[in-house]
């Protein structure tokens, strides 16, 4: 086999490499080419040949030559298997609601051709190698967001992903919505023939509910970078104390995720002039919100790391059913089952929900004009300007709606199947409102940075240790200081932008290496690696 490319872009093994949250995401936004490594497609073909036995032999194997949940003792003859796979994927694409982002379902594909790839399914080459082409082609089939329960797979949305393999179905394809039967003849192709067992190995799975932990293992690793720093920006501007991110406190109460939140609040604030101003204040304790930034941050961390964990041991697994052993022999398990992604996604939930809640506290706390040297509501003259009093009604509702979501869908479980799946794990549900929450986030999180950048500029001219500075400086870039009220719906949505695209992180990790801040880690950045 080759070696693989480090450029996932260019070239990728399935099967055969570790596929990382990281690699996922850039496949998923590039092109890539080359495809199945030798020892994978050797994998596969075995594993089709196995299938392609079962049938000849007349053995009865549940997928294979038997109906599907409670017709699994009805018996397909071998002419009807293809019928049977085909008239699988119809009647399971049954998905509602609006359809999920193309980036999502191409996600799922490319997991699931890992999946594939590693020679569990019995699935033929041929069919890997037309999906990898939709994947390079960007022709992304519309996947539907609601229908799946997470258990016996992703059926529905995996249903949907696939249909158009077979030459039903639609697809995106440059920036419109097509007939996949249609593209077909464009490109003078034919559509696939299902053999034995290959519609069931492509609907069973857990790939709808991967995608979107990848999707919120990414978007939350950078909210917890951006809860970090804009907090550390409100607690300049409101003259917190940075005792409360001693190391010593924290050895003695050692969780992970704590201990790097101080180490990088530490690192953030550095040697600040402003820190020294208040340095023998007769203030003895901060509230929570801004003393306990190490706890709740940090347990928000330790959740997102608990997921990545699990992601990664998902990401590489098989997660279809039956699965055939290269002996020859074939196993009907429970693989596909969701929950152990579903409680983890459910835990990132109220995990992302509360990075929110915390940043209101602070935002509502910064208004107060009891702390030294702020004005009433971050404006110099109140009274005619409402100043930012009603930036936090909006995060205090985003907040409000967060804990509404936090309700785990893996606490629920409907049988289905006419009770043969009695027991299901609702882990789509729990994929889809950990993004929905996150959503809000981003947006708490952009507001929080709207108002701590007014209530640093009352400290200047004293400066931070000058990661915050820089961070400031890009945001005044775009959002000016406010002296009197103004429609502040503009600048808002500009501070949440700089949330999204993660342009702070990058002026903190140009900052600490301009500095030359010990950060630790081999890529010598202060955000962005764990």
């Amino acid at each position: 086999m080759k070696q693989r490319d480090t450029n996932p872009h260019e070239s990728f093994y399935f099967g055969e490499d570790i596929l990382t949250t990281g690699v996922a995401l850039q496949m998923a936004a590039g092109k890539i080419i080359g495809l199945i490594g030798q020892k994978a497609a050797d994998r596969v073909i075995k594993s089709r040949q196995i299938v392609e036995a079962i049938v000849a032999n007349h053995e009865i194997v549940y997928g294979i030559n038997t109906g599907f949940g409670p017709l699994c003792t009805t018996i397909i003859t071998e002419s009807d298997t293809k019928k049977l796979q085909l008239n699988l994927l119809k009647s399971h694409s049954v998905g509602v609601g609006d359809p999920i982002e193309p980036e999502l379902a191409k996600l799922m594909m490319i997991l699931k051709v890992h999946a594939l790839a590693k020679g569990y399914s019995g699935i033929a080459l041929e069919t890997l190698e037309r999906i990898i082409w939709h994947i390079n082609e960007n022709i992304i089939p519309v996947v539907p967001s609601q229908g799946s329960v997470g258990a016996s797979g992703d059926l529905a949305p995996l249903a949907h992903l696939f249909l158009p393999l077979t030459g039903y179905g639609k697809v995106h394809y440059k920036g419109k919505i097509v007939e996949m039967a249609a593209l077909l003849q464009h490109f003078g192709m034919s559509p696939i023939e299902l053999g034995a067992k290959e519609g069931l190995a492509l609907i069973n799975g857990t790939q709808f509910i991967a995608a979107h932990a990848v999707k919120v293992v990414d978007r939350l690793q950078n909210c917890l970078d951006n809860a970090d720093l804009i907090a550390a920006m409100n607690l300049e501007a409101m003259l917190g104390s940075v005792k409360t991110f001693s190391p010593e406190l924290h050895a003695l109460r050692p969780y992970q995720g704590t201990t790097y939140v101080a180490e990088r609040m530490r690192m953030l604030i550095g040697d600040s002039e402003i820190v020294k101003s208040h340095r023998n204040c007769s203030r003895l304790q901060d509230p929570y919100s801004l003393r306990c930034i190490p706890q709740v941050h940090g347990a928000s961390r330790n959740a997102w790391l608990h997921l990545k964990e699990l992601l990664h041991i998902e990401l590489n697994s098989v997660t279809d059913n039956p699965i055939i052993l290269e002996d020859g022999r074939s196993i009907s398990g429970g693989s596909f089952h969701g929950q152990p992604l579903a409680m983890a996604l459910d835990y990132v939930t109220v995990a992302a929900a509360e990075l929110g809640n915390i940043a209101d506290r602070r935002i509502y706390l910064s208004l107060n004009d009891s702390i030294e040297g702020l004005q009433k509501l971050l404006m110099r003259e109140t009274g005619l300007n409402s100043g930012f009093m009603i930036p936090q009604y909006t995060t205090a509702a985003l907040v409000s709606e967060n804990k509404s979501l936090c309700f785990p869908a893996s606490a629920d479980s409907i049988p289905t199947s006419l009770g043969q799946e009695d027991h299901v794990s609702m882990g789509s549900i729990s994929g889809r409102k950990a993004l929905m929450v996150i959503d809000n986030l981003e947006k708490i999180l952009g507001i929080e940075l709207f108002c701590a950048a007014q209530g640093f500029d009352f400290r200047k001219p004293l400066r931070s240790g000058g990661i915050i500075d820089a961070c400031h400086a890009e945001v005044r870039k775009t959002i000016p200081f406010a002296e009197a009220d103004h429609i502040m719906s503009a600048e808002m949505n500009k501070a949440i932008e700089l949330v999204k695209k993660r342009v702070l992180i990058t002026i903190a990790n140009k900052a600490a290496k301009r500095l030359k801040i010990n950060v630790k880690n081999e890529s010598h950045e202060l955000f962005g690696i764990y």
